[in-house]
């Protein structure tokens, strides 16, 4: 079942969604090399519940194996629900970072592959195509296109460039739930699937490798790897569907502040 979203509702799910901005903009600040990755979580929670909100990955899942933490940490070869804990970031880590918030009853949820200190040519490369082909997803999710328009235009920019698409993770709809309808794939074909309507509220998320496609799950139940051990990169953005041109709800401008990232002034700053 789909919500379209009342204005009303939209401001709500902005007000989360740049919370959440915020809080990876929290997070930026503490990343360097020898930082433990649970420290950063820490950090994450502690200012998400002094804005009066609550971390609303912290015991998602099932009974015998709720997710542990306020952030998916995810480093190298980890895709996406990398659990933080006592692992310290090297130089040359790329570490994405997804992060939920619950604020008055509406849900926010995005994500930043950041690096830590310097990187080689070809990661800087994925992560910056990734990244482009997050807002070549946006430009199509407007009144009257298919969801099929979205997966197709962050497919064809990241396999120009040779890089893997995942396709047993997909972003979702997002609303007084973190996940709901409908699935929002990383690939697909112009003109399929559901048609997009103004009010749909998304969370479009391309998950790239530098290699196979192939995922894999680690036994901690969660954490999510490439199955070549290629590094992967990982965006995400809140978006609304309007006519014309989609709404972005969450920002990577407080990000920018911090980091001073090149690929985000040139291209979206």
């Amino acid at each position: 079942m789909i919500y379209l979203k009342s204005e009303s509702e939209i401001e709500k799910l902005r007000e989360a969604a740049q919370l959440v901005s915020r809080t990876l903009a929290e997070v930026a600040k503490k990343i360097s090399p020898g930082v433990q990755t649970g420290t950063l979580d820490r950090v994450a929670e502690d200012f998400i519940k002094e804005n009066n909100a609550r971390p609303a990955f912290k015991g998602y899942g099932s009974k015998q194996n709720p997710f542990p933490a306020s952030l998916c940490i995810s480093i190298n070869e980890e895709v996406v629900h990398g659990i933080p804990g006592k692992r310290e970031l090297k130089e040359g880590d790329i570490v994405s970072i997804d992060c939920g918030v619950e604020k008055d009853g509406y849900f926010g949820d995005h994500a930043y592959t950041f690096v830590v200190g310097e990187c080689d040519d070809k990661t800087k490369n994925l992560l910056k195509t990734t990244l482009e082909s997050l807002y070549k997803g946006i430009e199509k999710a407007i009144h009257g296109n298919k969801i099929g328009d979205i997966g197709a235009a962050i497919q064809k920019h990241n396999e120009a460039e040779g890089f893997g698409v995942v396709k047993d993770l997909v972003g979702h709809g997002i609303g007084k739930n973190m996940h709901e309808d409908p699935s929002v794939p990383n690939y697909g074909k112009p003109g399929r699937g559901e048609r997009l309507r103004s009010g749909m509220t998304l969370a479009i998320e391309p998950m790239i490798t530098e290699g196979t496609w192939k995922v894999k799950t680690l036994s901690d139940g969660w954490t999510i790897v490439t199955a070549d051990n290629s590094r992967a990169a990982h965006f995400e953005h809140d978006i609304v569907v309007r006519e014309g041109k989609a709404e972005i709800l969450s920002t990577f401008n407080y990000i920018a502040e911090i980091t001073k990232n090149e690929i985000l002034e040139t291209h979206y700053g």
